[in-house]
């Protein structure tokens, strides 16, 4: 069951309300089904502070939720529209920041294999992984299309695009993923 189906089981607009009023439970309900998928979006943009930036996320939302009006997919646009606000001001930050280089030269280590990473499991982690060496845009269009699961057009307004450009990059992004993933090796690991 998806996290708007819960939610929709239990009520989402009474739920709401007692979040805006500043129930604990209520709050922390919202943060139960919707963290993971902030989480893994974060993950696949930003690994290195998936953490940090899904908790500088979820504060701002607090902050806003009072002033807050909608159903369950607008609560959705807006949490993932401060999500990708936390992740710019972040990228931003970084871009200002010198790169500090530790070691004049790091040793080269072979990439493993298709086969390899999947007689390893490839689980979650990997597959978030490999969606985060993505083009940036690609990227973001498919996390905000599966990750979010929200609509073309709530994630072409998200990124300023046209549908038509948003689901472009999409089959884009996942023909790139399905190139990563050799079915020959995948049969062989399995075998």
């Amino acid at each position: 069951m998806a996290a708007g189906e819960r939610l929709r089981a239990t009520g989402f607009a009474c739920l709401l309300a007692a979040a805006r009023t500043g129930d604990e439970c209520a709050i922390a309900e919202l943060w139960r089904v919707y963290r993971p998928q902030v989480l893994r979006y974060f993950k696949v943009a930003a690994p290195r502070c998936a953490e940090d930036l899904d908790a500088e996320t979820w504060l701002e939302v607090a902050r806003r939720l009072a002033s807050f009006e909608g159903d369950e997919d607008a609560f959705r646009r807006f949490l993932f529209t401060v999500a990708r606000h936390r992740l710019i001001d972040w990228q931003r930050r970084e871009a200002r920041r010198p790169a500090v280089v530790l070691y004049d030269r790091l040793p080269e280590l072979p990439a493993p294999d298709a086969a390899t990473r999947v007689a390893a499991g490839i689980g979650l982690e990997a597959a978030l992984s490999l969606l985060g060496g993505l083009p940036e845009p690609q990227r973001d269009a498919i996390a905000l299309r599966v990750i979010a699961d929200l609509s073309v057009g709530d994630v072409a307004e998200l990124l300023g695009r046209t549908p038509g450009s948003v689901r472009v990059l999409c089959h884009r992004g996942l023909a790139r993923l399905a190139a990563l993933v050799e079915p020959d090796d995948l049969v062989e690991a399995l075998a």
